[in-house]
């Protein structure tokens, strides 16, 4: 049975989160924030299970950088062995900058 890949949030994703928290906060709907970043949390987590589940980020195309669409979210994470860090999560619409 192949080892599950090990996931870490980058401080980029951590303050992503963060802000839309706040905004779901600042729309005065706190809890429509709170269930979106459940469930953000919950299609991160089954990349444990399945590191390659998301999409090769086509602004890039390389292999090692890949996605997973979840509306309104674009979740972007970089892939290595045994591991999967959670880079940015974006509203889907924006195109992805690396710095």
């Amino acid at each position: 049975m192949p080892r599950k890949s090990t996931i870490t949030f980058a401080a980029s994703a951590v303050k992503d989160l963060e802000e839309i928290r706040e905004w779901y906060a600042e729309q005065q709907v706190p809890d429509v924030g709170e269930r979106l970043l459940g469930e953000v949390i919950s299609q991160v987590a089954r990349l444990a299970d399945f590191p390659e589940a998301g999409r090769i980020v086509p602004e890039f195309g390389g292999a090692h950088l890949r996605e997973i669409i979840y509306p309104p979210f674009r979740i972007v994470y970089r892939l290595g062995e045994n591991r999967v860090r959670i880079v940015r999560v974006w509203r889907s619409e924006r195109l992805l900058k690396m710095p």
